[in-house]
């Protein structure tokens, strides 16, 4: 029997690698004989560095770059160099973690580290750069980013504006004259799972605007930065991003890598099952056993689980999901491709239990499903 065991992170309580050991324990004790094949994954998300480390065996490069609020910070990416392509997470040097909680305000900050670690790998020789941009800090759609590649942003009097959300109302012109050369010849990839509209009440300011520490005017005077700067987009590259589902996304960085760096955006997960040749992996398997923290409707929509299921399907595997708590019934999971569930909650005493003791709890589960299938 061939068992493929592919979560997501349980954030918090277990890395991917953690639950495919866990579940590897329980099911051996009672099925010594069958084979496991240990594919964790990601979404595009935070953690998606750690799962291409696992399988690509890439290096990781530590930069020194500008954080959201222009500090000096060291940042990391990882670079596969067997097939010249680099992952950066946006979160990274630009991301909502490295900010207090007053320093957080969305009108203030920048992209420019993500650009400077786009530089960086460039100059050590990727041909493909993959971008994961969730976590973000930042709401001035990618005009830092792009400073760093050599685009200027200039003002009525053509004066370089600072690279930050407050300015993008205030750009009358962008200034690709000093663009690094060698962009063009890259291949960018971003990974985007939000269908977010760039401006509007479903746009990157209003949605995520107050998130990020924004007022309420704040958020108001963002939007029509947004939209002035969609109207450039549209005046100088010939782009109309506002009709680009996820240009949106991460504060409209969706919209900036669409423009600034020529890129498809893609779902996440597909990304990262394709970098992994998860489909080829899957072959001739019995099970395929998931997991994430959280298991609910949210889940089926472009997230990890999703993309399992969307594998397993094609090749009829069955899917069981262990997951730490489950909000979908028996009959919901099985309409969306899931034969088996079960959570630790339905063992734990409490979240903090859950979380402390997830291993021992999936190891049960396992343990359980096991015996089900045997």
């Amino acid at each position: 029997m061939k068992i493929v065991l592919a979560p997501d992170k349980f954030k918090g309580s277990l890395t991917g690698t953690q639950f495919c050991n866990a579940v590897e324990e329980g099911v051996k004790a009672l099925l010594p004989d069958a084979k496991i094949v240990k594919l964790p994954l990601a979404d595009g998300g935070d953690g998606t560095i750690e799962i291409l480390e696992y399988h690509l065996k890439g290096k990781r490069i530590t930069v020194n770059v500008n954080d959201p609020l222009f500090r000096e910070i060291e940042a990391s990416y990882l670079y596969m160099n067997s097939i010249k392509t680099a992952f950066i997470e946006m979160a990274e040097a630009s991301g909502m973690y490295l900010l207090k909680k007053e320093e957080q305000n969305c009108f203030n900050t920048t992209t420019l580290g993500t650009g400077e670690l786009i530089l960086d790998a460039i100059n050590k020789g990727a041909k493909t750069i993959i971008l994961g941009i969730g976590g973000s800090a930042t709401n001035d759609c990618g005009m830092g980013m792009a400073t760093a590649l050599g685009y200027k942003f200039e003002d009525i009097n053509c004066k370089e504006l600072k690279a930050i959300g407050k300015n993008l109302s205030r750009i009358n012109n962008i200034n690709s004259n000093y663009v690094i050369g060698s962009l063009k010849s890259i291949d960018f990839k971003v990974a985007c799972d939000v269908t977010n509209p760039l401006y509007g009440e479903h746009g990157a300011a209003f949605v995520y605007g107050p998130q990020k520490g924004a007022s309420e005017d704040e958020i108001k005077e963002l939007d029509e930065g947004l939209k002035n700067i969609s109207m450039l987009f549209k005046k100088q590259f010939n782009m109309d991003v506002q009709s680009i589902k996820g240009a949106g996304a991460a504060g409209g960085m969706g919209a900036g890598a669409l423009v600034f760096l020529n890129a498809e955006l893609k779902s996440g997960i597909d990304l990262v099952k394709n970098l992994v040749d998860f489909d080829a992996k899957i072959k001739d398997a019995d099970w395929i056993i998931t997991g994430e923290g959280k298991l609910d409707s949210q889940t089926l929509s472009g997230k990890t689980i999703d993309g399992v299921i969307a594998s397993a399907k094609k090749q009829n595997i069955a899917v069981a999901a262990l997951c730490g708590s489950i909000s979908l019934s028996n009959n919901e999971a099985q309409v969306f491709g899931i034969s088996y569930i079960d959570a630790v909650m339905e063992r734990a005493n409490s979240l903090e239990d859950a979380i402390q003791n997830g291993y021992g709890y999936v190891k049960k589960m396992a343990l359980k499903f096991a015996k089900e299938i045997a």
